[in-house]
């Protein structure tokens, strides 16, 4: 009876795969599939993150004409710090959210209070829920920024 449970376990486990696997592979560029959508690993493009704060915030033309150089600016930076082989992996970490800290600062007035508030809940919410090296903070401690 056990190794007819495992079995049935097993067979769960690899049809949840095989769904998801199908599921991501239908995701288009927009809700962050492949080929050329943001994969696992893969940075969002200034454009992208513009496209996802754009419906998350329902930013207006105007304020998106306002954000698009920030988020523009803020990738070259992080590419940039990414190519410095010189930093060790604590100081670009360290960089790395004091640009994103820098670029929310100013992206933080051109939005409503509402949107403020929503935004917010964004950047909190993705620092949570990445995983990785220093993703698991104990409470207070800052974790390190999406990039």
């Amino acid at each position: 009876m056990t190794m007819k449970m495992k079995l049935m376990h097993a067979v769960a486990v690899l049809a949840v795969l095989a769904g998801s696997t199908l599921l991501y592979a239908q995701m288009g560029p927009q809700e962050g599939g492949g080929p050329y959508g943001h994969g696992p690993g893969q940075h969002m493009t200034a454009e992208q993150r513009l496209q996802h704060m754009t419906r998350q915030l329902n930013l207006t033309e105007a304020q998106q004409q306002l954000i698009k150089p920030l988020l523009e600016n803020e990738n070259k930076q992080m590419q940039s710090l990414h190519e410095d082989s010189s930093l060790s992996q604590q100081d670009r970490m360290s960089k790395m959210m004091q640009i994103r800290q820098g670029t929310s600062e100013q992206i933080k007035p051109i939005l409503n209070a509402e949107q403020q508030q929503k935004y917010e809940q964004m950047m909190n919410r993705q620092g949570r829920d990445r995983s990785g090296p220093g993703q698991n903070q104990p409470p207070g401690e800052a974790a390190p920024p999406p990039h």
